[in-house]
């Protein structure tokens, strides 16, 4: 019967050890995720995403604020998954902003080939 107990706790001892040590794990992976993701927010930022599409952009500075209060919290798999969030709304709203950027190029260029026609109709008509 002692036996019985000393193996009971035994495994209990272990389960606890790999259950403090997997937690403790998780903090290194979820910092890295809300670096990775602040460092994406910032470049969409400087990308000109908050002129191009501030909707993408306030969600995405509100989930990382949010994922940086789950990490203050310790709830790493909360912020984890903010800050994945965060980073897919930056990426988006910086794919919208440079989208719009080459809209506006485009536009640009043909308004220029448009004036460059219409000096060669005027030349030829003279």
């Amino acid at each position: 019967m002692f036996i019985y107990y000393k193996q009971c706790f035994t495994v209990l001892g272990l389960s606890a050890i790999l259950l403090v040590s997997a937690c403790s794990s998780m903090k290194g992976p979820a910092t890295t995720e809300v670096a990775v993701s602040a460092a994406a927010v910032d470049s969409a930022a400087a990308a000109g995403a908050t002129e191009f599409a501030p909707v993408e952009m306030n969600l995405a500075r509100e989930k990382m604020t949010l994922a940086r209060a789950a990490l203050a919290k310790k709830d790493y798999a909360k912020a984890t998954d903010l800050a994945n969030q965060a980073e897919a709304d930056a990426k988006l709203a910086q794919t919208k902003a440079a989208s719009s950027k080459a809209q506006a190029a485009a536009q640009g260029l043909q308004d220029d080939i448009q004036v460059l026609r219409d000096e060669l109709i005027r030349a030829n008509n003279k």
